[in-house]
């Protein structure tokens, strides 16, 4: 069953940026936009396995950093090849400073 996990506090993650969070023996990628707006996806590109927290985060947007395919930071639709299976993404939201993800 789904849980709220504690992934990192919230100015760890300049705003439009991404951190690699690893929990649980898996990797995600935790994404703030402006303000306390949050997102979590899988941490690694579905193309090569890549580690995402090395890409850039541009309008809900993270690009590959080894082959530029680019996903919807809200729903992990792969929007640009070679990206083209999904990223799953979980619910994310701000507690006081901190981010949780639910895993």
């Amino acid at each position: 069953m789904p849980s709220w996990t504690d992934a990192c506090g919230l100015d760890e993650i300049e705003e439009e940026g991404v951190r690699r969070v690893d929990l649980q023996g898996r990797t995600f990628a935790v994404y703030r936009m402006t303000g306390e707006e949050v997102f979590c996806s899988d941490g690694l590109c579905t193309h090569e396995a890549v580690h995402l927290s090395e890409g850039m985060v541009i309008d809900y947007e993270i690009e590959c950093p080894k082959h530029s395919g680019i996903f919807d930071i809200r729903t992990g639709e792969a929007k640009r090849l070679p990206a083209c299976v999904n990223l799953r993404t979980y619910p994310a939201r701000v507690d006081g400073t901190r981010i949780l993800i639910e895993i």
